[in-house]
């Protein structure tokens, strides 16, 4: 196919306007407000500290503030709930952590869903878990430990942070693997 001159020249101008129309019309750069950032702990927690070490990094890099609203309570549902009712400008962020994970198999009337109302954006943080005991107890080694637990049903506690989070099933997944038994 073969162009006049003038076509030639028309489509040349009509690219170069359209090139310098696109960079006119930029989007606004994110964060242009500050951001509230939702964590359904404590204030002086392990995520807490996680979440406010974030946001101070995440303002400074910005020019915008980063601020944290503690919502606690209901295995952090409060705070998801807060997230999930938000307006979603992405002004509003939420620390999701294995307790957003647990909580549709454990509470039965949540007003959301997890997996369909809240997006990921990124990974911040991971966390281990650990075996612990009190020197007293007559075991060096996570086998000595098992059969100590074996040996004594019902002499054996263990602490969480409570019904579902971490420590909680990694401690009732040790029970089950192991036939550790509860007498409690």
């Amino acid at each position: 196919m073969r162009l006049r001159r003038r076509q030639f020249l028309r489509l040349v101008a009509g690219a170069a306007a359209l090139s310098a129309g696109a960079r006119l019309a930029r989007a606004q750069a994110y964060p242009w407000r500050p951001v509230r950032w939702i964590v359904g702990f404590a204030p002086g927690g392990g995520n807490d500290i996680v979440a406010r070490l974030m946001a101070q990094w995440l303002s400074e890099r910005s020019g915008q503030q980063f601020f944290i609203e503690n919502r606690p309570g209901a295995g952090t549902n409060i705070a998801t709930e807060a997230v999930v009712n938000a307006p979603p400008d992405g002004y509003t962020l939420h620390l999701a952590s294995l307790a957003n994970a647990t909580n549709a198999a454990m509470f039965g009337n949540l007003s959301f869903d997890f997996s369909r109302d809240i997006v990921p954006v990124a990974g911040i943080m991971r966390t281990a878990n650990i075996l612990a005991v009190n020197p007293s107890v007559p075991a060096n080694t996570v086998a000595e430990f098992i059969a100590y637990a074996k040996a004594n049903p019902g002499k054996v506690n263990m602490a969480s942070a409570g019904t579902g989070s971490g420590g909680h099933l990694a401690g009732e997944l040790l029970k089950l693997l192991t036939g550790i038994i509860d007498t409690a």
